[in-house]
């Protein structure tokens, strides 16, 4: 959208600016000039007929799934397709009044423009991908010559966007030579419980079986959110109605491939960045305030960092103003009888440890603002469930790996619902129902109850 409001105001410019200087090729006038309203109305058409086309095009599926020059000829068919439609609409409206300078500049502007942003995108989402960021977990079912080059090809092509975790292997279908290989991590039976503990995204099978013990696995991968594809010359007729997808120059055939409500994720991103820039600005005395007092109570610095178990099990440090004295992770075997959360959880309501600048920080959240700047980077949402620590999770069982499908967040369902509940049970049942249930409303009224429970001091 922003693309094409740019390139209509160029063509308006360049129209004006007598860069087109002969009115008898075209007499009419220039489409801002005439009724604003008009302008806009075709505008917004046009917009909307690249979004669709685009859409239609499959531009907005995932880029590994096509190379640079096809996606540049993709963008520009999308762009051209749309000012045809931009152009009909114009001859059934007898919009004569409307430049037609104006509207051919706009969409050869549109063309270029959109074909450089999506070029700026792709370097950038290659750059993502080779520091290992949002890239995709995969395993390989089959440890024959097919899944070994598939796994070799995944590799050397970094910007594909995948991260190998490891084999599946196929009792009585592999080499069982192989079976003791470091980077198998299991048999088929064990594939769903493989791809919990490993953070997978994808499966590939890459071996001949039994058709049944495929639709079997699809339909598995299909409850657990898996997404699953195979190698078509393995599985001739399995899935004939389904497109061949390339990853690289390796063919496949996507057998179930989950939804993924990106609108949403869109948002949800773009308010965290607004309100985390708008909340960092507002508070920015506050937190001046705050590092004072942290400094003034007692030594040590202003900021604890601690390392978190993010999205996928990705280590980021979490930012968070100091409440504890400065030796507080050496003297925490001191404390630990003194726990009153049960299982995996450690919570203390007068542990020795804090300092007294500390008990009213945690007392009213504040001790968390700092968090911002992890929601401004990505490591964490406004809205989601609380990012463990490492000793925590070597403590989960394989469904409480679930919380951590998603980005973790400094506010969640638990901490406005059940915040003084000891129970871990409790703690893990509302962040799965959290993730079972998100939607963007449900987000603003967490944010919305957060306020409450941070003004009413019933942090601990």
């Amino acid at each position: 959208m922003l693309c094409v409001l740019i390139a209509a105001a160029i063509a308006v410019r360049v129209r004006l600016g007598s860069f087109i200087a002969d009115d008898s090729v075209f007499p009419t006038q220039p489409m801002v000039t005439a009724r604003p309203w008009l302008s806009l109305f075709y505008l917004c058409w046009f917009t909307l007929a690249l979004i669709l086309v685009s859409k239609r095009l499959h531009l907005y599926a995932p880029i590994q799934l096509r190379n640079t020059l096809h996606d540049q000829r993709l963008t520009i068919q999308a762009c051209f397709t749309a000012g045809l439609l931009l152009s009909g609409a114009l001859y059934l409206a007898r919009g004569q009044e409307v430049s037609r300078a104006v509207v051919l500049l706009t969409i050869l502007f549109t063309a270029v423009l959109v074909s450089a942003r999506r070029l700026v995108w792709r370097a950038m989402v290659y750059r993502r991908y080779d520091r290992g960021i949002e890239t995709r977990n995969i395993l390989v079912v089959g440890t024959g010559r097919v899944g070994q080059a598939l796994r070799h090809h995944i590799e050397s092509i970094r910007h594909l966007g995948f991260t190998f975790k490891g084999f599946v292997h196929i009792p009585g279908y592999d080499s069982d030579g192989i079976g003791n290989s470091p980077d198998v991590l299991g048999t088929i039976d064990e594939v769903l419980e493989l791809a919990r503990k490993h953070f997978v995204d994808e499966i590939f099978l890459a071996a001949p079986c039994e058709r049944i013990l495929v639709k079997q696995l699809v339909h598995q991968a299909r409850e657990a959110g898996v997404d699953i594809r195979v190698v078509p010359d393995l599985y001739d007729g399995l899935a004939w109605n389904s497109p061949i997808e390339y990853i690289g120059q390796f063919p496949t055939i996507p057998l179930h491939r989950g939804q993924v409500p990106v609108p949403g994720m869109v948002l949800k991103r773009m308010l965290d960045i607004a309100a985390s820039s708008v909340a960092l600005v507002m508070l920015s005395p506050v937190l001046l305030a705050i590092a004072i007092a942290v400094r003034v109570d007692s030594r040590g610095p202003i900021f604890y960092l601690s390392e978190r178990i993010g999205k996928k099990g990705r280590v980021f440090r979490c930012m968070k103003f100091r409440t504890m004295v400065p030796d507080a992770e050496r003297r925490r075997a001191d404390v630990l009888h003194m726990n009153e959360r049960d299982s995996v959880l450690f919570k203390i309501t007068n542990d020795p440890r804090i300092t007294r600048t500390g008990r009213i920080l945690r007392k009213y959240s504040l001790d968390e603002l700092p968090q911002l700047m992890n929601v401004l980077r990505g490591d964490m949402s406004l809205v989601g469930p609380r990012p463990p620590i490492a000793s925590e999770v070597k403590r989960y069982e394989l469904n409480h790996l679930r919380r951590l499908d998603v980005v973790p967040g400094v506010t969640g369902l638990w901490q406005v619902q059940a915040r003084q509940d000891p129970s871990f049970d409790s703690y893990i049942s509302l962040d799965t129902a959290y993730i079972e249930n998100w939607s963007l409303w449900l987000d603003i009224k967490i944010l919305v109850r957060t306020v409450g429970v941070v003004v009413s001091g019933t942090g601990s």
